[in-house]
């Protein structure tokens, strides 16, 4: 991941960046920092970048024009190294008090970003025209106002950096931290057992990690609790429609109770009468209709979200108000399939089984033709993508779909009716059951991949799932 910082002052973006997690990350390759000077793109002589505001009033404004050609010099950069289609969808995040408060999940959203963009204003901020021209995120880190945006923006490349792979020695750990689940973390202790008198919890010395998981838990929510009611609020909401979605039918809403319990999707909609939810970058939005009469208001309430262009429709009665509010370019049905144990199923062929680079882009799309090229580069990128490998030779592939369920399975005619398709879902349970999530598959309806499910002990939702795209 590359981040580009326009500043009047890179040097204390540089200086910054030199030391610990981030400037280990910076050597090691992991990710790029580049801090460009807006004075170098002014045309005044006396690398002037700033002008009395229009309408009067204190202090000075920085003028468009230097702003817009450093950032069309950022874009050419981009546009060199990784083509047209990075540089058209660049993200530029404006540094500002009015803009959205900078929180967890939005560094995870920023984090799948290829090439990121932060813009730091001074003075008393930045002339609106080019704003309006090149701006796509408006963020604060607090309501408080600072001399420019420059410390803001380190903050947030902070947060951001660590969410990318390999920044972190322990890549498990950026998953658990404080804010995880809408909840803070929980306490931590080291060595000496004891210290002034106060003794390290005994669980945590059991040794029983499910004990120790399960006390984590409880002070995870008791912290939360105390310190930050407003985040137990949410947590407890989104708690409540899960545990109202799983009573009602498990393995048909799984997708939605695992994307909300992985924090991949926030909850937009929970009445009687419905559940939404949603991502609104990869504009993919989950429905469940409760009666047919709440149909039609929840395809309405979904609608009024823009960003949504991708429908996961859980009843067939939603089918029906969505089609004639948009023009569908095709509907896919398909079933889902939990795996309720926690222990996971017996590996019995032993083959070597890693995770894919996009070299194996193309390969892929020949064999996954319901499946997007851009979603494919993004599971390929994000390392959730795995071939099975016999004698060097790809003799299939699974992996996570968007939402985080099972699938993508394909195995060669060469390869197939040796157990391999049974072995590559094996390792991915497996894998989840270690990060302690809950498996579940996704597939079409065909009569191969519900019998390998059954196969595996997963519990089939009886009722189809409907993809819809418009």
């Amino acid at each position: 991941m590359n981040f580009h910082v326009m500043t009047l002052f890179p040097e204390m973006i540089e200086q910054a960046l030199q030391t610990s997690i981030l400037g280990r990350a910076i050597k090691n390759g992991c990710i790029g920092v580049k801090a460009v000077n807006i004075r170098e793109y002014t045309k005044d002589k006396h690398k002037k970048v700033d002008d009395y505001p229009y309408g009067g009033g204190a202090g000075m404004l920085i003028q468009a024009q230097p702003v817009y050609d450093c950032f069309q010099a950022v874009r050419a950069d981009v546009e060199q190294r990784k083509g047209k289609a990075v540089a058209d969808r660049l993200r530029v995040v404006y540094l500002t008090p009015q803009g959205q408060c900078f929180h967890q999940a939005l560094a995870g959203k920023l984090a799948e970003e290829e090439e990121l963009v932060f813009l730091c204003g001074h003075y008393e901020g930045v002339d609106e025209r080019v704003l309006e021209e090149i701006v796509t995120d408006y963020l604060s880190i607090g309501d408080y106002v600072l001399t420019g945006g420059e410390l803001p923006a380190l903050v947030i490349m902070d947060a951001v950096a660590r969410l990318v792979p390999g920044v972190l020695h322990n890549e498990v750990s950026a998953d658990l931290e404080t804010f995880h689940d809408d909840l803070l973390e929980y306490p931590q202790y080291s060595r000496p057992v004891e210290w002034h008198g106060k003794r390290v919890p005994e669980v945590l010395l059991s040794g029983d990690h499910k004990k120790v998981d399960e006390w984590r838990r409880e002070q995870s929510r008791e912290r939360t609790k105390c310190l930050r009611p407003d985040l137990y609020e949410k947590y407890q909401r989104r708690q409540e429609v899960i545990h109202s979605l799983l009573k009602k039918n498990k393995a048909l809403y799984i997708d939605m109770t695992e994307a909300l319990q992985r924090g991949r999707e926030e909850l937009i909609y929970a009445e009687d009468d419905g559940v939404i939810v949603g991502d609104r970058q990869t504009g993919i939005c989950r429905l469940a209709a409760f009666s047919e009469k709440a149909a039609v208001k929840l395809v309405k309430r979904a609608a009024a979200e823009s960003k949504f262009n991708q429908y996961v429709l859980h009843q067939p009665s939603l089918l029906v108000p969505l089609e004639e509010m948009y023009q569908v370019e095709g509907c896919t049905p398909f079933r889902q399939a939990v795996y309720n144990s926690r222990i996971a199923p017996t590996i019995k062929k032993r083959i070597e089984i890693r995770s894919l680079t996009p070299v194996y882009q193309q390969e892929i799309l020949q064999h996954s033709s319901a499946v997007s090229e851009s979603c494919i580069k993004e599971q390929l990128e994000k390392g959730r993508l795995f071939g099975a490998f016999v004698e060097e030779n790809l003799a299939g592939f699974a992996g996570l779909h968007q939402g985080g369920g099972l699938g993508l399975l394909y195995v060669d005619k060469s390869y197939r009716g040796q157990g391999i398709g049974r072995t590559m879902l094996s390792y991915l349970i497996g894998q989840q059951l270690s990060e302690g999530l809950t498996p579940y598959a996704v597939a079409a309806e065909s009569q191969a991949a519900l019998a390998l499910f059954r196969q595996l002990g997963m519990k089939l939702g009886k009722e189809s799932v409907y993809w819809v795209k418009r």
